[in-house]
This record gives C-alpha cells, sequence and structure tokens, in this order.
C-alpha cells in the first residue's frame, strides 16, 4: 500500500498518487513531457499509480543547477520510491535511463521494470546527440518556433495530437540545460552492472526515431538476465501505438511472478 500520497523533494521533483492498493509501481516521464504525455504510461494499470513530475516540468519549479546527471535523477527517484513503497516502475526516455542507473546501483530496488523508449546504455548515437543540440539551441535562444518545427517534425504524418506539440514545444523552452547536458552522458559506464538484477524487465522501443533507437532498445533488453524486448513499427509508439503499449504494460505489471 502506498505511504505517500504526494510530496515534493528538495530538487523539485513532485510526485502525486493515484488509484489504491498494490502493487505501487512508479511511473517517471521523459524529457519535455507534457503532463498529459507523463500520464500516458499509467493509465490502466493495476493498483497505485505514483507519478511523477521532474523539475522544470508542469507545475514543478526549475532544476538546480547541476541537476541533469543520470546519477542525481536516479537518487531522486529512489527517495519517491521509498516514500511511497513502490515496488515495480515505468520509464519513458530519461525516466528509463534514471531507471537503468538506479537498477545498477540498488538491484533489489523494484520486482518489475517496464523501460520505454531508452535513449541510451552505455553510449549515445551521433544523430540523438545533434537532434538534443538543436533543441537546446532553440531553447537557450527561446524560439518557440523552432522547438514547435522540431517537435513536429518527430511526428509521423497523419497523426491527430491535438495542441500536443504547442505544449511540448513550451515544457523543452525551460530545458536548454537538461538538453546540452543530458546527451553527454548515458546511463552506465559498464552495462555489466545490471546482470546482477533479478526483476523482469520489459523494454519496449520503436523504429526510426533518432533520439531513441532501435539498437539502445536492443542493447537495454540484452543487458538484464530477464529482460524481454518488444519493438512497435513506429517513431512515436506513445502516440501512435498507445493501446498496444497499455495492452503490453497492463499484461507484463499485473503479474505477480
Amino acid at each position: 500500500m502506498v505511504t505517500s500520497r504526494s510530496g515534493e523533494l528538495p530538487s523539485g521533483l513532485r510526485w502525486r498518487g493515484y488509484g489504491s492498493g498494490d502493487p505501487v509501481t512508479l511511473v517517471a516521464h521523459g524529457l519535455g513531457a507534457t503532463p498529459g504525455e507523463a500520464r500516458i504510461p499509467a493509465s490502466g494499470l493495476p493498483g497505485t499509480r505514483v507519478v511523477i513530475t521532474l523539475p522544470g516540468h508542469g507545475e514543478a519549479p526549475d532544476a538546480p543547477p547541476g541537476y541533469w546527471r543520470y546519477p542525481t535523477v536516479a537518487a531522486d527517484l529512489l527517495r519517491v520510491a521509498e516514500a511511497t513503497g513502490a515496488t515495480r516502475a515505468v520509464g519513458v526516455s530519461l525516466g528509463a535511463g534514471a531507471l537503468i542507473r538506479l537498477a545498477a546501483e540498488h538491484v533489489d530496488a523494484f520486482d518489475r521494470l517496464a523501460l520505454l523508449l531508452p535513449a541510451a546504455l552505455d553510449r549515445r548515437s551521433v544523430t540523438a546527440t545533434d537532434t538534443c543540440r538543436r533543441l537546446a539551441d532553440a531553447a537557450h535562444a527561446g524560439r518557440l518556433d523552432r522547438l514547435s518545427d522540431l517537435v513536429a517534425s518527430d511526428i509521423p504524418a497523419g497523426v491527430d495530437v491535438g495542441d500536443y506539440v504547442r505544449q511540448r514545444a513550451g515544457t523543452l523552452l525551460r530545458l536548454g540545460d537538461a538538453l546540452r547536458e543530458l546527451p553527454t552522458q548515458a546511463p552506465l559506464d559498464d552495462p555489466a552492472a545490471l546482470a546482477a538484477v533479478p526483476a523482469p524487465v520489459l523494454v519496449l522501443g520503436g523504429t526510426g526515431d533518432p533520439l531513441h533507437p532501435e539498437s539502445a532498445a536492443k542493447a537495454t533488453a540484452a543487458a538484464f538476465p530477464h529482460g524481454r524486448l518488444e519493438l512497435l513499427d513506429s517513431a512515436a509508439p506513445l502516440l501512435t501505438h498507445r493501446a498496444r503499449v497499455r495492452e503490453l504494460l497492463v499484461g507484463f505489471l499485473r503479474r505477480t511472478a
């Protein structure tokens, strides 16, 4: 049972619990996620969902200087897991990377782990780094129009996303430092640390996404002894394949063994 329904850490990270009962699942979003986007992976999950809001997102305050490091974000997620009694976790992009780091340092932290769209494991692609650099340049220049163009260019044609582009661009406008700092890092120096993680791990990747390459999803799944890889034929599966993503997550997280 969740022991703390909501709270805020000194870094500005906030969390809120939804639903009730066990299991308690921590849900960590990606960099630049809108509030609605951050809640997508929690939809339909059994028990209690503890949805975090990273600094600089939604109504959370901006991050303190030097915050955007995988070990720092991972330590914050561990604090929330301990405060809420979370035994399972779902992470998207940056959230997935932070959970990878957390799992390497605390191999028994969770009994089930779902990693959606990991951007990197122990190295980052040149294409992803260049994409983040363009986003960072636009954010530091205050160019909301340029950010909107860059966000829109990653959405598959024909997908109705409402005002998602505007909302995401507005979030990224606050995250210039993160967009500069994170692409120079990877969650781990040596993936061998993940060989000691006993939990089942679901890794979900997409195809054709420069920020979340298929190779990163494959490497992440292979690094865990009980890793399972699911690849969806989309550059933005959380937008184009929501029903399938929900089906995979709910099925995986309903299991008890």
